[in-house]
């Protein structure tokens, strides 16, 4: 059986031990469109992603899935407002390793709990980071772009998404790591972020394959490493940060589905079944992989899956913002 065939069966079990314990909430839900709440403008790589796997779903479960573009604080300002949203299903939040990894050790006064708060439904899979600049940047490579950046304290200008986004936080570590003193300019997400890097008024930034793919290959911008462990197969030419001077940098974006607190478990089980669905088509799958976005085991796409991870990114980047002194308060 294929593996995302059979954890599916599992998710179906169940979802049917779910729905004899409340049938009026399984069979009603869904009776109207969903909302998912995503933290940053469109166009960016967050946006994309969870349109391209939201159309998927929406056929699987019979309705709709909006998506609410809520930027603002590097999506914190976003998952506060799905924290409070009713405990209903028709509200979720697209959250990623940012404002529900990163968050907790960045923020002194963090307006929600990504563990208390929310409740994980399931899990996308994950994509690498490209470190690109202008094109016409004189910097050929990431020991350029260093060298740079020590004789020139504060004047590399690195775009992100937005404080505490992945794009800040992976450039933060990356000047970090390279001893360096970087300017990092915030935008209300990647898209504008990018805009900027095409346009020559930054000099470059980190961002996502999905949405770095169409640009490379247009030669709008030029690519100088990726924040993955191994190269990206569509970017084989591309050296991996490790590669470049920085041994042991490794980095990818990973993203999950999270309903508020208190949404009926039922609800949860059937959303998380029509995703396992979607993973189970091959060729739709194929597509993702075509943008670099890295495959998981089709156990790891689920919500228990999720939960653990979403712990463990906690602690891990509570030890890597005390070891890079990244503070956002």
């Amino acid at each position: 059986m294929n593996p995302i065939r059979k954890v599916a069966a599992c998710a179906a079990l169940a979802l049917a031990t779910a729905v004899a314990a409340s049938p009026a909430v399984a069979q009603a839900w869904p009776g109207k469109p969903i909302t998912w709440i995503v933290p940053f403008a469109a166009g960016g790589p967050t946006d994309a992603l969870a349109r391209t796997i939201a159309e998927r779903v929406a056929r699987e479960v019979g309705q709709s899935i909006i998506i609410d573009n809520s930027p603002g604080a590097g999506g914190t300002v976003g998952t506060a407002k799905a924290a409070r949203a009713p405990a209903d299903g028709y509200t979720m939040l697209v959250g990623h390793m940012g404002y529900m990894g990163a968050a907790p050790a960045l923020y002194k006064k963090l307006s929600y709990d990504p563990v208390k708060d929310f409740a994980p439904v399931f899990r996308f899979p994950d994509t690498p980071m490209v470190l690109m600049v202008r094109k016409d940047h004189p910097a050929k490579n990431v020991r350029d772009l260093v060298e740079f950046g020590k004789k020139n304290p504060g004047k590399l200008n690195l775009s992100n998404a937005g404080v505490g986004s992945t794009s800040h936080l992976v450039a933060a570590l990356f000047a970090s790591s390279a001893g360096m003193q970087v300017s990092l300019v915030p935008y209300k997400g990647a898209g504008p972020a990018l805009i900027d890097v095409i346009g020559g008024q930054v000099d470059g930034m980190f961002d996502q394959t999905n949405t770095a793919l169409p640009q490379i290959t247009e030669s709008k911008v030029r690519p100088l490493a990726v924040t993955s462990a191994t190269r990206v197969a569509q970017l084989k030419d591309v050296p991996t940060l490790a590669e470049s001077g920085l041994p042991g940098f490794e980095a990818s974006t990973w993203y999950g589905i999270y309903a508020p607190r208190g949404t009926p478990q039922a609800v949860i089980d059937k959303m998380q079944q029509a995703y396992l669905k979607v993973m189970a088509d091959k060729a739709f799958t194929g597509k993702m992989s075509a943008q670099a976005i890295q495959l998981l085991p089709p156990e790891q796409y689920t919500a228990s899956a999720l939960g653990k991870h979403t712990q463990a990114e906690i602690t891990r980047w509570k030890a890597v913002a005390a070891k890079a002194n990244i503070s956002l308060d």
